[in-house]
């Protein structure tokens, strides 16, 4: 196993390999709680509860989609990176096909379904790879850095370290709050270890975090260990493809595959920057190219077509993977560890009442700090890669999309690289992405 995993070569072992797994897992186990009560829509009370879907269904389809993506991303493409229906997207089902557009949650998960078919096809074909290697080195640093800042802005929001504000759209929250007290009490613990050089320092400070919340009472006391009165699967297993609930035919208009192509782009271009950012962290880029990316991509495909079928959203590669990275996981073991450790949840699901956000928002603070030392590999004197690169980075935070950066970017880069009389060290699928992204503005956003 450690020969197959390459342990030797990335210079790793089990013990760093299972913390690794365990930490990315803590970082992401929100996503069993908060898929759920998107999908379902909890939030609109009013909303026709015979159109909701079925909460514990969507629970179990979440569980198994995220171990699903994430055993096919260790044991295929050996990569750490784990895998879960991913945030945003899901939003995008719930409030904009659901509850904005009408359409019934059964059409809208064969949507997914049939954006997941779309990019098997495009990753067998190999095209996703030479998309994601024609991009040039210094967008990919950017985009690794604009992540980190991207995911250090949600976990303070997690926090209420930073929030809402009417005058200046963010602002300082109220530090005296509970949640914001442990978080940044978290913060410091970690610090502390990552500063002294503590292998695994960032999950100690998620359990160190997680203890102390729950002494001082910010933390609720888990209400069971094990619950093995496990939610049925029926109300959403198969819906995607039963004829019976959707009429195929029906589907075939301007509004179902403005649907698919939305879940198509934006999860391409997370994961594509998913990809690159933890890659780029653990050291596996060669080249500026992504070792077994085909099978990196045919794992996430296959992840989302899996989830569809369960009852799920979009499952796409989670970014939450670089707290894992930072740990020290650097083969696909740890998204093996990933991947049975949400097995198991459905099972010990009470315990989860522990990992609130504000015990995993330092590690997405901390790992944001690991990210944005990608800067440093850019030349920011060149003035046609330094804009470019900027946006890119600035606009995934600003926009809260890592799509809606990569997608910034790479309109500007082409312009600023013809310009500076360097238009033909611009690969022609830059060009073309540069026609797509600036049709997506128009139709799309």
């Amino acid at each position: 196993m450690k020969k197959y995993f390459q342990f030797e070569e990335l210079g790793t072992n089990y013990r760093r390999e299972i913390i690794g797994g365990l930490t990315t897992f803590l970082a992401m186990a929100y996503i069993l709680v908060v898929n759920p009560l998107t999908l379902t829509l909890e939030s609109v009370p009013d909303f026709d509860d015979a159109l909701r879907m079925n909460y514990g269904a969507v629970f179990m389809a979440t569980a198994l989609a995220a171990a699903v993506g994430c055993l096919m991303m260790g044991i295929l493409a050996r990569y750490p990176i784990a895998l879960a229906p991913g945030m945003g997207l899901n939003a995008f089902f719930a409030y904009t096909v659901i509850l904005t557009y009408g359409i019934p949650w059964q059409t809208a998960l064969t949507g997914v379904l049939f954006s997941g078919l779309i990019f098997i096809l495009l990753t067998l074909t190999g095209l996703r790879e030479l998309i994601i290697n024609s991009i040039p080195a210094e967008l990919k640093y950017a985009v690794g850095a604009g992540i980190g800042l991207y995911i250090t802005f949600i976990g303070l929001q997690n926090a209420n370290i930073i929030v809402d504000n009417p005058a200046t759209l963010v602002g300082l929250g109220d530090l005296s709050d509970s949640s914001a007290l442990l978080a940044i009490f978290g913060l410091i613990i970690t610090v502390i270890f990552m500063v002294r050089g503590v292998q695994g320092g960032i999950f100690f400070g998620i359990l160190i975090a997680a203890v102390v919340g729950m002494i001082f009472g910010v933390v609720n006391l888990p209400s069971a260990i094990i619950d093995l009165n496990v939610p049925s699967m029926a109300p959403t297993f198969g819906v995607a493809i039963d004829p019976i609930v959707n009429d195929f035919g029906s589907l075939l208009n301007i509004q179902f595959l403005v649907i698919v192509l939305t879940f198509l782009f934006v999860d391409f271009f997370d994961t594509a920057g998913t990809l690159v950012a933890v890659a780029n962290q653990a050291g596996l880029m060669k080249d500026n190219k992504l070792p077994r990316a085909s099978k990196a991509l045919l794992a996430d495909s296959i992840a989302t077509v899996s989830g569809a079928i369960f009852g799920t959203s979009t499952t796409t590669s989670y970014i939450e993977s670089t707290a894992g990275v930072a740990a020290g996981a650097r083969s696909g073991f740890s998204a093996v560890v990933t991947g049975l450790l949400f097995l198991i949840s459905i099972l010990f699901y009470p315990v989860l009442e522990v990992i609130t956000s504000a015990v995993t928002a330092p590690a997405l603070i901390i790992v944001g700090v690991l990210m944005v030392s990608a800067l440093g590999k850019i030349d920011w004197t060149k003035f046609e890669i330094a804009v470019p690169a900027f946006l890119t980075m600035i606009a995934m935070p600003l926009g809260y999309s890592i799509a809606t950066g990569i997608a910034i970017g790479f309109i500007f880069y082409p312009i600023t690289m013809v310009v500076a009389g360097k238009g033909k060290q611009v690969h022609p699928i830059m060009y073309g992405l540069f026609v797509i992204f600036v049709l997506y503005f128009i139709f799309l956003v």
